[in-house]
């Protein structure tokens, strides 16, 4: 009798065990490969949505995403389409993994006994993992890439010679226009993260409910893809005005252009209309679906190796 009350007290203490939280280091490398890989891949659409937003209203340049790739490839060669490639997947790289750092940090301090995380709680841990990563790695990384797109436009570019043009466009921007567009940054990358990582987690931790799935055994890849998709389509949608902004404060003439992140968003409705601030869109939900897909299902495979 004595050994049936042990296993039982065995199986229910199982059964209400909480989930192992995930270690620190381990969510950093898992997010620095999955954001290094999703970078690479996803480029030439971050390229095209980059270009889209800095050509001016009166260009008579399509505002087709493909044929935009098409045509930089066809006439500039495959390379022009990784132009600012390199700074975008560094900057990549720190920022998947500072910001699954940083969301399971502080989704490990918001979450119930259980490890469940609420949809709010989900929001605000995503929300604050955006902002860490907007300041440590995205907004000089975006401001190079930025810059190296914008330059390349021009008709004697400045900054195209390799890592030397590189650092000559560093150089140029010095501290302050490395950080110049860091309050629209941020703001897109709260934006992101509270939208992406507080819908990966809600929908992630309702499936796992309903499979009758423990909170620490991951998802199928395919699932796990379809779902980081999913939460790619909301966040471009609902976000495309700040990232639009962004692009904006970051280019090279943005000093004459605009005087604060709140006239920018002033003069792009006034002169442009409120379609504008959606340019870019299309690329961006193509890399962002790609993104969603392969960010999350890396993540949590490489989780899985290391653990």
């Amino acid at each position: 009798m004595s050994t049936s009350v042990t296993s039982t007290a065995v199986s229910t203490s199982n059964k209400t065990s909480t989930p192992k939280k995930p270690d620190p280091l381990k969510s950093f490398v898992a997010g620095g490969i999955a954001g290094a890989v999703e970078g690479v891949v996803t480029y030439p659409f971050e390229f095209a949505k980059t270009r889209l937003q800095l050509v001016s209203k009166d260009s008579k340049m399509s505002r087709n995403p493909l044929v935009l790739i098409y045509t930089v490839a066809r006439t500039q060669g495959i390379s022009s389409l990784y132009v600012g490639c390199p700074a975008f997947v560094v900057g990549n790289t720190a920022k998947a993994s500072v910001r699954f750092l940083g969301f399971d940090a502080i989704k490990r301090v918001l979450s119930d006994k259980d490890g469940k995380l609420s949809g709010p709680m989900g929001v605000l841990a995503g929300l604050g993992a955006g902002l860490l990563e907007s300041v440590v790695a995205v907004t000089p990384a975006e401001a190079i890439k930025t810059g190296k797109i914008d330059d390349k436009q021009s008709l004697k570019p400045k900054y195209q010679d390799g890592v030397r043009g590189t650092f000559r466009l560093i150089k140029d921007l010095g501290f302050k226009g490395l950080y110049a567009g860091l309050l629209p940054v941020a703001m897109r990358q709260g934006a992101n993260s509270a939208v992406r990582l507080g819908s990966y987690s809600k929908i992630k931790g309702a499936l796992q409910d309903w499979s009758n799935t423990p909170r620490d055994k991951p998802l199928s890849s395919g699932l796990t893809f379809l779902l980081g998709a999913f939460a790619g389509i909301v966040t471009v949608y609902s976000t495309m005005p700040i990232d639009t902004v962004k692009t904006r404060m970051q280019s090279l003439d943005a000093g004459k252009e605009y005087t604060s992140t709140l006239n920018c968003f002033v003069k792009i409705f006034k002169n442009e209309g409120l379609m504008a601030f959606w340019k870019g869109a299309t690329p961006r939900l193509g890399r962002l679906i790609l993104s969603g897909g392969i960010v999350f299902t890396i993540y949590e495979k490489v989780l899985q190796v290391l653990a």
